[in-house]
């Protein structure tokens, strides 16, 4: 597996999210309030809102559009929603974030 360099684990605020732009498109960074990092497409599966614009709790983000609620660890969306947001391998290491480049699928 090869990985990229996204920047340090400081700059996601806990319960906050950052996006990083890839040749693939956004993927939402989301950090939980012990410090887990959670990386997903940016597109809520519903309808494609911008996930790193919702409210992050525990290890769920809510969708600013139609308030869907996302697992991070997983990307499925909670019940009664059905679908998932693409996930993506996260590494921290020394408070540096490291992003999983994919190839191809």
């Amino acid at each position: 597996m090869n990985w990229i360099q996204v920047g340090k684990l400081e700059d996601i605020p806990r319960q906050g999210s950052r996006v990083v732009n890839t040749p693939r498109g956004e993927i939402a960074m989301f950090r939980s309030v012990d410090d887990r990092v959670f990386a997903l497409d940016n597109r809520c599966p519903h309808k494609g809102g911008p996930l790193s614009q919702g409210i992050v709790h525990g290890k769920r983000v809510t969708c600013p559009l139609h308030n869907w609620v996302i697992e991070l660890e997983t990307g499925n969306a909670a019940p009664p929603d059905a679908g998932c947001a693409q996930r993506h391998e996260v590494r921290v290491t020394h408070g540096v974030l490291f992003l999983e480049n994919r190839i191809e699928d």
